[in-house]
Parts: C-alpha cells; structure tokens; sequence
C-alpha cells in the first residue's frame, strides 16, 4: 500500500541525530476526536497513551499526520493516537469491542495471546475475512486470563505505521504484586519510508539497512591478531555462505527511528513516582522489527512477568525481548531520575525515557555498545558432530568470540545434560535429541542451508549480551565471597524463568520426537502472534523439537539463547 506515503528523504539529507534522536515534540499531529475520549482516563505520565476501560469499548481506525523526525507522514492510528489507546479490562468480564474502519483499505485487530473463540481472534483469511472499508465488527468475548499483553493489527503494514496497543487485564482476585505506580512502557519503531518501499529494497539487497559491516579496517585488524592466512580464511568462509556476521537486524536506524510508548528519545518519555514508591513497569515490545536489550541504570530489575504469565520473581539488571514479547518488572528507585534504556539488537540506536519525581528532570543516557560479531555457535548450533564439515569447524578458531557457558553473566550456566532428567533418565526421549534425520526435500540446489547440532542453550543471555562486566561495558558488582570473581552484571535468561502457576510446566513424559524444520533466512521471523516471535537467532538451532504426548497435546518445546518456552496445543 503506498496511500500516504511520497517518497521520502533518504536518511543522509536528514541529520544523524535527527533521524535517530526524533523530534522532542515529534508524534501525533491532528487532535483526537472529544467523542473518542469520553470513556478516557486521564494519564499519569507525560506522553502516554489514552487509557480505556469497561464492558463496552469503541475503537476507530483511520489515517492521521504524524511526525517523528521532522517530515511529516500519514501514520494508522485507532483514536487517533500512537500507541492506540491501552485497554484496560477485568479478568472474567464478557466485553463488547466496536471496530470502526475508517481507512480507505481493509483493516483487522488481533488480540495477542489472548484465549477466545477463533472467529475473534483477528487475523484474515484464517479467522474471518477482516474489516473492509466503512464497515465496523464487533469483538464479543469473555476474559479467561490475566496480565500484560497487547493489541495490533494483522493487516498489511498497518501494524508498523502505528496500529498497536496495550491489553492489560487486571486479575479479578486482585494483583499478586502490590504497586505503587504502574506504566506502560511500549516500545516500537517508526519508519517515514512507505513499509512496502523497504521491504521492496531488502527482497533486491537483504542487509541494504546494514551499516556495521565487515570493513577493510576490521580485516586489516583480523591480520594483526590472527595472521594474513587466517584473516583471509575468516573472509573467504563468511562470503562462502553467503553470511555476514553483523546480520542481526533486517532494519536499523538507517530507516528506523526508535520510541517510548510513541516517544522519541528526544521526545523523553517521562514516568512519575514518589520516593519509596514501588513502581510497576509493563514493557511491551510493538516493534515491527527490533529486538530490544533493555536496562534502568542503577536499578535492578525484578522481573515478575513474562507473556502474562506470572512467574517466580527473579532480580536482573537487563533482559532482552523480541517483538510480541512483554515482560512486567519491579523497581524502587531511590534516586531523582533514571533512564530507561532500550538500546536496538544491532545497536544502531535506542528509545529511551526516565522515571523521575517530577517531569523535567533527566538522567545521564548510556551510549549504545559496540556491535558484536556473530559466531559460528551463534549461527549454526552446538558445533559437535561433523556434519558441517571442516571448514565450518575450525571458524572459531579464527578470531571468533568462544561462548564459555561457565562465564555468563551473573553466573547462571547450567548443565544441559541435566535437562529432562525430571522426567527420567530412562526415558531416551526425556532430553531433545542432537540428532537430525533429515528429508530428501532439504538436500540439493534448492536449499539454502542445514543445521545437523541443534543445541540447549537456555542460559545463554545472547549475542551482545554475554560477560558484559568482564568485558568493561558494565558495573563490575561486588564480591560475593573471597576468591570468587566479581558478581558482575545479571541478564535475565531462560533458564531464570520458573512459572508459579505451573501452566508452561507439563510433566507427562513425550511418547515420540518429531523434527521440524525452518523455512526462513536466519534470524527472520518463523512464527509470530499465537505462540509469539521464533527466530533462529534467537534459538541458536534450526530444527525444533516437537513433542507428542499419545493421546494428550502437541507439546511444541522452543530452547534457545533468547525468548523460549513451551507451547501446548490441542491434539
């Protein structure tokens, strides 16, 4: 769709920091309508989004102006504001939701991660046909869940110029975790190019958005360290299999300008508390495409929350999630202001806000960390076996950061022969197997690349991630006993993650393992909205393990360094 969109200016004829620092007014040009408000609540913060609430909702979804970097676009907005309205509803209610269209093209909202007969759940062509122009459906369904989620739309590009929004649904025994304040935090990224124009370019030049690349400086430092020979091996093999060890982003800060709950970081977002105040956060990634590390500098971060699922409280200094992803954290600041610091995957830019005791004030803001090459563990699993050949073998010898997993940050490795022994040791199925047995489909000219040593790696905290203290772009901590190394700075894993309602944790020993294989570049989306974001970054493997337990559900068990979990679903 191209309605909206003139060609727009070329990130160079706009100024650096401009274009990834935004307008500090930047966002929604035209006023929303007074009607669209009268169920409003009042916001608490400076920029939030308008807050509904009740049985019975309205939502309209039009074009509105918008402007983030100082040229000016037409943005999909529903009431007229970006991020759309955050509803807030109540755990057991039957709600009536009336979805207006108003653009000139088909529209729909689906309602992410949320339980409801299928004709609601918003997704064309599979669910219903959507929402055509002029026309308004009604969602009917009853709540059977709570916590953090979101709301989008599942039509064309719409959800990345703007059409998405927060779901809370409040638990109807009341919050387990008592708060003082309670945020939203929202994080999405905005492009002034029309989506399709960009995504026309990546089909003709996959890492056109790419600016941290392999240069001839990074080669002339590779001889340094690892020799000419080496070097050129380094080179050679990476261009062999048509990689590039920066990939970690489609898009970057080259089209993308980073947001706050629709800020820019110029824009600075701002949360109010009062000291001793215990404050809720609820970061909800909205991206179109950005992965997103995220840290308050100089507060820990009590995570409490993951997908809506309320798990064991675990105290970290930074998490990362992908886009689909929600995390609900504690914090008690002490202090007069905190940023809030959302730095991009590929670390080409960042959101970023500040909790404050009164608006205006600001506190330092990190710079972003040097990007980090991928290796060859990253990029094509647990490296054991032979089936990647030599070449492959020997790429982390040249120059390649090794990942020792008894060094990762906090100190939580884990050994991974240890996984499934809950469901006994006798059971060959009770730990995914390293072996791929693989099609006659997945060999010859036609297939890009294959992975035989899938790996476990639910302690890894990610690329980038990994022994940050040690490596000086973190707080060293404190010594937790004489002759043990600093404590060093926490990133939330996997492995950290522990339900308390027990829902993710299904017990039943599988019958039979099924192998799934992944149709998608690396790093690319595989699955989006129903079981959230899968990426193959984020799962260091390429084959996923399915479960089948006779007679029960599917168990669909994800393991990786990044977002992970289990799926289950009806037989």
């Amino acid at each position: 769709m191209t309605h909206g969109f003139p060609r727009p200016k070329q990130p160079w004829q706009l100024s650096r920091r401009r274009f990834v620092q935004g307008l500090a007014a930047g966002g929604v040009l035209a006023a929303t309508p007074s009607w669209l408000q009268a169920a409003a609540k009042g916001a608490t913060a400076l920029d939030s989004a308008p807050v509904l609430s009740g049985r019975e909702i309205d939502l309209v979804i039009a074009e509105t102006p918008v402007n983030f970097t100082g040229v000016t676009r037409m943005a999909t907005t529903i009431n007229g504001s970006i991020p759309a309205p955050t509803l807030r509803l109540r755990e057991g209610d039957d709600v009536t939701i009336r979805v207006t269209n108003r653009l000139p093209v088909a529209t729909s909202i689906h309602w992410h991660g949320i339980l409801l007969p299928y004709q609601m759940d918003g997704v064309p062509g599979i669910s219903y046909p959507g929402i055509s122009p002029g026309e308004t459906f009604v969602y009917r369904f009853t709540l059977r869940q709570s916590g953090t989620y979101w709301y989008h739309s599942h039509s064309g590009f719409q959800e990345m110029t703007g059409m998405y929004g927060a779901l809370i649904i409040e638990p109807r025994a009341g919050e387990r975790h008592r708060a003082d304040q309670d945020y939203v935090v929202q994080l999405s990224d905005w492009t002034d190019e029309d989506p399709m124009r960009a995504f026309s370019k990546l089909k003709v030049q996959s890492d056109v958005y790419n600016f941290n690349q392999p240069t001839f400086f990074d080669f002339t430092a590779d001889v340094s360290k690892l020799g000419l020979q080496a070097a050129l091996e380094k080179r050679q093999m990476w261009n062999q299999m048509r990689m590039n060890p920066t990939d970690l982003a489609d898009l970057s800060a080259a089209t993308l300008t980073f947001l706050m709950n629709g800020t820019t970081p110029a824009g600075n977002w701002s949360g109010l508390f009062q000291r001793g105040d215990r404050v809720r956060l609820r970061f909800i990634n909205a991206a179109s495409n950005s992965f997103y590390d995220v840290r308050i500098p100089g507060l820990k971060l009590t995570v409490i929350q993951a997908d809506g699922q309320d798990v064991e409280p675990v105290t970290v200094d930074e998490f990362r999630f992908g886009p689909g992803e929600t995390y609900d954290v504690m914090v008690e600041p002490q202090d007069d202001a905190y940023t809030i610091f959302a730095q991009s995957m590929e670390r080409s830019g960042y959101a970023r806000g500040t909790l404050a005791v009164q608006q205006g004030l600001i506190a330092p803001v990190p710079e972003p960390d040097p990007p980090e090459w991928l290796t060859m563990k990253d990029m094509m699993g647990a490296m054991g076996g032979g089936a990647m050949g030599h070449d492959m073998m020997k790429m982390d010898s040249m120059g390649q950061t090794k990942m020792d997993h008894s060094q990762m940050s906090g100190g939580m490795a884990m050994d991974h022969s240890m996984h499934g022994m809950q469901q006994g040791s006798e059971n060959p199925l009770a730990k995914p197997s390293s072996t791929i047995r693989h099609a006659r489909t997945e060999y010859g000219a036609s297939v890009d690349q294959r992975v035989d040593t899938p790996s476990t790696n639910l302690d890894d905290p990610g690329i980038g991630l990994r022994n940050l203290s040690q490596r000086g772009l973190r707080p060293q901590g404190h010594r937790v006993q004489r002759g043990l190394r600093p404590q060093g700075h926490r990133v939330l894993t996997l492995a950290d993650l522990k339900s308390i309602d027990g829902v993710l944790d299904d017990r039943r020993p599988p019958a039979r393992e099924i192998g799934a294989k992944m149709d998608r570049p690396f790093g690319k989306p595989v699955h989006h909205c129903r079981a959230h974001l899968i990426t193959r970054r984020q799962l260091n493997l390429m084959a996923l393990p399915i479960i089948k337990a006779d007679g029960f559900d599917i168990i669909i068990t994800v393991q990786g360094p990044g977002k992970a979990g289990r799926t289950v679903l009806p037989a």
